[in-house]
């Protein structure tokens, strides 16, 4: 045996089990569970929202409401974000090969991100258009700006209804479903506008309540850049106890030392860990990795373990 022991114990769709020269212990499902669901009602919605938003930016012209055309172009755009939702779930669901070998399953990870990022630009432009027009109010035809609105309203709760039943650990749904949410708060904001102006005469009221819904989008869309950020960055979950694993696994009997212990989220399902440990004396070095793996997966949320054992005293050594 060389200086390190490993073995492999790999999950996938179906089951396998091999071992190899080094120490790992492998327990992880790559391919996303509900995938073909999510994507289903991903086209669904996707055709709603970009269905209505060509009604709605004909209205918006028609009325002048930039509630409404505010409304209709972030439609436009969650159309688009959708679109490369369902492209990202085809590229994902490619099989790993030599040169990506975790597979594409981030690409589900850079869509969101992209939605993110999208949104927030797309409030930037809602931001400074209201801005303007409360500087100088247009006119506002109310009554047609009511009913475009209305029929977006149902429109955009049927898509959350559907998007909102998915999966949801699906960072890709996610990022989605938070683009119809702010569709959903858009359509509200014109109703109020609308409503508001017909009553009152008060056209302030349509640049006002747009960048009311431009400011409660940005806080969903801040935590969906910063989310996706981090899985990119490899940093540990959120929720995960570094120091309570560490912790567990050196109470093991049969394990001396630890180290070095890195987690990070390959994908909504998977979480990924690599630790270094020496073998107590009198421990067999080949049986630590099962147990140490086992141990992670049924006590900290692990799918995939990866442990080295190293000769006892030259555990900093190995890993420097």
């Amino acid at each position: 045996m060389s200086g390190s022991a490993q073995h492999h114990d790999h999950d996938h769709d179906h089951d396998h089990d091999h071992q190899h020269g080094h120490a790992h212990d492998h327990g992880h499902s790559h391919a996303p569970r509900v995938t073909a669901a999510n994507e289903r009602k991903l086209k669904l919605v996707f055709g709603l929202t970009l269905g209505y938003a060509i009604i709605q930016a004909l209205g918006g012209w028609w009325s002048g409401s930039l509630a409404l055309i505010a409304d209709s172009g972030h439609m436009v755009s969650d159309a688009a974000a959708l679109l490369l939702a369902l492209v990202a779930y085809r590229v994902a669901a490619k099989a790993a090969n030599a040169r990506f070998t975790y597979g594409f399953h981030r690409v589900r990870i850079l869509a969101a991100l992209t939605n993110g990022v999208a949104l927030l630009l797309l409030v930037l432009w809602i931001g400074w258009e209201a801005i303007t027009r409360l500087r100088e109010p247009t006119e506002v035809l109310s009554g047609p700006m009511l009913v475009v609105a209305v029929i977006g309203l149902v429109v955009n709760l049927v898509g959350f209804a559907v998007l909102n039943g998915g999966h949801k650990d699906d960072s890709n749904l996610r990022g989605a479903l938070l683009h119809v949410a702010g569709d959903l708060l858009g359509s509200v904001g014109a109703i109020l506008a609308a409503l508001g102006i017909l009553w009152t005469g008060w056209n302030w009221l349509d640049p006002a309540l747009s960048l009311l819904v431009s400011l409660l989008i940005v806080k969903s869309a801040w935590s969906l850049v910063r989310d996706a950020g981090a899985v990119l960055l490899q940093a540990a979950p959120r929720e995960f106890d570094t120091a309570g694993a560490t912790a567990a696994v050196r109470a093991l009997p049969e394990v001396a030392e630890v180290g070095h212990l890195h987690v990070w989220t390959l994908t909504d399902e998977t979480r990924i860990a690599t630790l270094h440990i020496t073998p107590a004396p009198g421990s067999d070095p080949l049986r630590l990795p099962t147990l140490v793996g086992e141990l992670l997966r049924s006590r900290h949320g692990l799918q995939h373990v990866t442990v080295q054992v190293d000769p006892p005293g030259t555990l900093d050594a190995h890993c420097a």
